[in-house]
């Protein structure tokens, strides 16, 4: 009987492991960083690096990950790995760390192209097969400062804004259903008094955080040292280059050690200095760029700030999110009404009121409210 059942052992299909989110953060070589490792029923698995690079990763590579985040000693590793596959321990040992050396060469060395460099399988863009998205963009507030362009929050759209509480159980269901990566956006989210809360919470969750903002607020050193003392790891700039205080702020944000995007939209008003704004932002040793227009008219000129952008070492960004207006001004080439690829499944989109949006400016397509409904609802009006 032994005999047979260690024979049916050896035979039996392997197990996945626990489906969940698993997340570490640590540093090497004197940088900070943060995997996370969503893990499918099949044993499959998402592997997040900086809430920026997206692996997706067959059920061994999964495992290797698993045991890469939980910090397990390579030797039980290898065992645990040789034991479930039925391969020998050298095999076992040369497979695991032949991904640990490449995960880790992908940790320190920044915009390393993981197809080009480690060769990993180039999967298409937003292929996944997500249960969720990997990023929550909530709308904290749609207020903005006095002398904002109204049309950078749709104030009319909701009646209320959820709660400092209301808004932490938005973020535990995030987390729950496998979302590592939250930004904090508007209107303008440093409105909200409870804002270094909500960044905490997200810490406490294990959530890489960003803000998305105006940054006229984070001049004040004590009020910036909270936000980056509470765990936010992002920002994303709305520089208002016309704007002396714009400046002053971005000035005193970036020597802190924070990542930054500074976001321009072009327009008719603001292209003829883009250059020398482009200029100035480069000497300020700003490395990442949202160059975004909605007016089609200007794309010559645009393509030409683009290539300006890239000689001054500005590595440009086009998958963030960015303020609400009825151009929807995602990529320059979007028309209105269009939903960029990405929305509804790699990101979604929350109201000031817990309503969910596939993206900002579709408020025709309310696929339920996260403080009501579960994932599993919201997910399904997404389909």
């Amino acid at each position: 009987m032994n005999i047979i059942n260690r024979l049916a052992d050896r035979f039996a299909k392997v197990q996945p492991l626990p489906v969940g989110v698993y997340h570490k953060q640590d540093i090497q070589d004197e940088k900070p960083y943060r995997v996370h490792l969503r893990l499918r029923p099949d044993g499959s698995g998402v592997f997040i690096l900086n809430a920026s690079t997206v692996l997706q990763l067959n059920v061994t590579a999964a495992e290797y990950a698993y045991h890469f985040i939980r910090g397990t000693e390579a030797d039980e590793a290898v065992r645990q790995i040789a034991r479930r596959y039925r391969v020998s321990k050298d095999v076992a040992r040369r497979d695991y760390q032949d991904f640990i050396d490449r995960i880790e060469t992908l940790i320190s060395t920044p915009d390393l192209d993981p197809v080009s460099f480690l060769d990993f399988e180039q999967a298409a863009p937003h292929s996944a097969d997500l249960t969720s998205p990997l990023r929550l963009d909530c709308a904290l507030t749609y207020r903005l400062r006095g002398d904002s362009d109204v049309e950078y929050a749709p104030t009319k759209r909701v009646d209320r804004e959820l709660t400092v509480d209301e808004w932490r159980t938005i973020l535990d269901k995030a987390w729950q259903a496998g979302i590592p990566h939250v930004t904090f956006t508007g209107g303008e989210a440093t409105l909200r008094d409870d804002l270094p809360d909500l960044i905490a919470h997200a810490e406490k969750n294990g959530q890489v955080c960003g803000l998305l903002t105006d940054g006229l607020r984070l001049a004040e050193k004590e009020y910036l040292d909270l936000l980056l003392q509470t765990g936010l790891d992002h920002i994303l700039f709305l520089l208002q280059p016309e704007n002396d205080k714009s400046w002053l702020a971005l000035e005193k944000i970036m020597p802190e050690d924070i990542f930054v995007t500074v976001h321009l939209t072009l327009n008719e008003n603001n292209i003829r200095n883009a250059e020398e704004v482009l200029e100035r932002l480069a000497k300020l040793e700003v490395k990442s760029l949202s160059l975004t227009s909605s007016e089609t008219s200007l794309r010559d000129r645009f393509d030409a700030l683009r290539d300006k952008a890239a000689s001054l070492g500005l590595t440009l960004k086009f998958d963030l999110p960015v303020p609400y207006s009825a151009a929807n001004p995602v990529v320059y080439e979007a028309q209105e009404g269009t939903i960029p690829e990405g929305a509804g499944k790699a990101w979604l989109y929350v109201e000031p009121d817990g309503d969910v949006l596939p993206t900002q400016g579709h408020s025709e397509k309310v696929l339920g409210n996260l403080l009501r409904d579960e994932w599993t609802k919201v997910m399904k009006n997404e389909e």
